[in-house]
């Protein structure tokens, strides 16, 4: 089936970022402590991806978080400025004070493709490894913590700026800068679709 090339001439997709984390402690709402792989941090090399995810990523809790459904997590580097003003206005983060990459939680800081142009059982192909959009992330509250104000989950549940999970369909490696191709699934279900009808803000 024929690549889709989403606004190609101006807007390429292509991997900005690769970001890993291992399970460190996180300091939720109510002063409790819980282990989180959320935070992650951008890495330069080029990083084994195999079914159950990045080489060097974590997390910590299975039950909702990692498997072979989600084993790997996208976001759109065009929603950053979004969170950066929020973050601001909750006086969360100066307003100069940028995100760095990975700060949603995101495996993919991806450019050039948005919630709305991807569907269940589309297919990412990088050049030496095949991602299949598996399901939308759902927020919970460890979102809130890492963004630092309590109306983070609530907020991306309005705007539907999700991300989506991806299962691993060809094992290979990825290195942030490359380019890549959607290949359409099945076209059943969207992102924006399956979010709409399970997220409870």
């Amino acid at each position: 089936m024929r690549a889709i090339h989403f606004l190609r001439e101006s807007h390429p997709m292509q991997l900005i970022s690769l970001n890993t984390a291992t399970a460190q402690p996180l300091e939720v709402p109510g002063g409790k402590t819980v282990l989180s792989g959320i935070r992650k941090q951008s890495q330069t090399e080029r990083l084994a991806v195999q079914a159950l995810g990045v080489a060097g990523d974590e997390q910590a809790d299975l039950s909702v978080h990692g498997g072979t459904a989600k084993a790997v997590y996208a976001y759109p580097l065009e929603h950053y400025a979004f969170w950066q003003t929020v973050r601001a206005q909750a006086k969360a983060a100066g307003w100069s004070e940028a995100l760095p990459h990975g700060a949603m939680g995101e495996n993919l800081t991806l450019s050039g493709l948005l919630e709305n142009q991807v569907w269940i059982g589309d297919v990412l192909k990088f050049p030496d490894c095949e991602l299949t959009v598996s399901e939308p992330r759902f927020p919970c509250f460890k979102f809130n913590a890492v963004m630092g104000f309590k109306q983070a989950v609530k907020m991306m549940g309005q705007s539907g700026w999700c991300g989506f999970y991806l299962s691993v369909k060809t094992p290979g490696t990825l290195q942030a800068g490359e380019a890549f191709e959607l290949i359409p699934g099945p076209r059943e279900m969207s992102i924006p679709e399956l979010f709409r009808v399970k997220f409870r803000a």
